[in-house]
């Protein structure tokens, strides 16, 4: 399978530079000791890992030159909060952060609405759970979050969806060289399957109903003859007509309600 790539305007991304585990040691050394010019080393040596955590989200229509700036964002500020004495490795420490601030980004800019104090909650869900995984190398469960955050359970997972993005029922799902699978096809229309239960209801009914009442439904609403009309062509009184049309209905009625 051929690899997507991100372009970005104005970077060429086939020349930047990767740094090494021990050029990197180095460089927080020398930055931690007051040296510029090693923070831009480190950023330069790092923009390769804020393409790759863009491939993530390039499906979702976004500028990719926007979310290049937002994860450079998150890089420099991993960079800056970075220490060695933490004893991980950098990238570990740093894709959550890059991640979280696009994902910010791309929440604060959606076109639906999420009410301030369950972005609150999002934004101290994420930190926390950026912090239980550079500590402990998984992720926290929904009981800790509930726990540390002194909130229930459910404001828990209600925050957490939230922070996803919204998916398009024309996503494809599945193709396997043959007709594409979307998401919309596999999405239950309860309400169509209710319209079409009702209608079969509706012609067995009428099925039920006599020859003649069926004939005087059909002329009134379908036709659309008044009941003198039809009164006229069956030689009988336009009071006969109302009547049997009231009965036919009433019986359709108790047949649906049965």
């Amino acid at each position: 399978m051929a690899r997507h790539k991100v372009e970005i305007s104005g970077v060429n991304t086939a020349n930047i530079k990767t740094l090494s585990f021990d050029e990197m040691e180095t460089l927080f050394r020398r930055m931690k000791e007051g040296d510029t010019n090693a923070r831009d080393e480190l950023v330069n040596g790092n923009l390769k890992l804020v393409l790759a955590l863009l491939k993530g989200f390039n499906r979702k229509n976004e500028n990719m030159d926007d979310l290049f700036q937002i994860g450079c964002v998150g890089l420099l500020k991993a960079i800056d909060n970075f220490d060695l004495s933490y004893g991980v490795r950098f990238s570990t420490y740093c894709v959550p952060m890059i991640k979280g601030e696009i994902k910010r980004y791309l929440r604060d800019n959606s076109a639906i609405r999420i009410s301030r104090s369950v972005k609150d909650l999002s934004y101290k869900i994420m930190k926390l759970k950026d912090e239980y995984l550079i500590s402990n190398g998984k992720e926290p469960t929904v009981e800790y979050l509930s726990q540390q955050l002194g909130v229930d359970k459910i404001d828990i997972l209600n925050a957490i969806e939230s922070m996803k993005d919204p998916v398009s029922i024309f996503e494809a799902i599945y193709n396997d060289g043959g007709d594409t699978i979307y998401l919309c096809d596999q999405i239950e229309d309860k309400k169509n399957n209710s319209d079409i239960a009702t209608k079969m209801a509706v012609e067995k009914a009428i099925f039920d109903l006599e020859e003649r009442e069926k004939y005087i439904l059909d002329q009134r609403f379908v036709v659309g003859k008044t009941q003198m009309e039809i009164a006229e062509e069956l030689g009988i009184s336009q009071a006969q007509i109302s009547r049997i049309e009231k009965n036919s209905i009433n019986k359709i009625k108790n047949n649906l309600s049965n």
